[in-house]
């Protein structure tokens, strides 16, 4: 399942972040927001034990949403999450050797820029889609002025200080999509809590493209 193929099929354009996620919580957590409707999972890889995560949420969720890491810095990082069944890659940096060897892997790429140089830089290494981070602190006016010089095709998505109450901002402003963690998932939070919070989202953005 491709990334194309899930929005195509109607998912909203929404990754829950899951930072700080423990392996025991994961699957609970994750068939919260997959009920809700979200269908792209991103574990950062500085929550406790990622891959392990990771690797429980493909086996039971990997046919109905795309899931894999975040926060991915390095080449071994990437190989790693490709052998735990990770299917989409996502960083918060813009690093041509990360992007490439994803690239090579054939993972899903969405690699964090903020200047016009790095979304550049990212899409030369094989990004499709890139994820401007920090994004509450630029705005969506940020995000039009960026497309105005980036290749048609480009898909951008933002992160950082975005939720239910900003989505449209940032789907009128151009973006493809946006990441959320602390306004989906805390560390502690239990999975009621994240399946009304999802369920809002996608009623927010619901509200927002009708």
């Amino acid at each position: 399942m491709t990334l194309d193929e899930l929005l195509a099929d109607g998912a909203p354009p929404v990754c829950a972040i899951l930072r700080g996620i423990k392996p025991e919580e994961a699957i609970d957590v994750s068939a919260a927001l997959v009920e809700a409707g979200i269908r792209i999972l991103e574990v950062p890889f500085n929550s406790p034990e990622p891959l392990k995560s990771i690797a429980a949420m493909q086996d039971a969720f990997g046919d109905r949403a795309l899931i894999g890491g975040g926060t991915v810095l390095s080449v071994e990082a990437v190989e790693q999450l490709h052998g735990a069944g990770g299917r989409i890659m996502v960083t918060p940096n813009t690093n041509p050797a990360v992007i490439a060897r994803g690239a090579e892997l054939g993972l899903e790429l969405l690699p964090g820029f903020m200047t016009p140089s790095e979304a550049f830089a990212a899409i030369a290494a094989g990004a499709k889609r890139i994820k401007l981070f920090p994004a509450a602190q630029l705005g969506a006016a940020y995000v039009k002025a960026v497309k105005d010089v980036l290749p048609k095709h480009v898909g951008v998505w933002a992160v950082g200080g975005t939720g239910a109450d900003t989505i449209g901002q940032w789907l009128a402003g151009g973006c493809e999509g946006i990441g959320v963690g602390g306004a989906l998932y805390k560390p502690g939070d239990d999975a009621a809590t994240v399946g009304q919070r999802g369920r809002d989202l996608v009623a927010a953005w619901k509200a927002a493209v009708a």
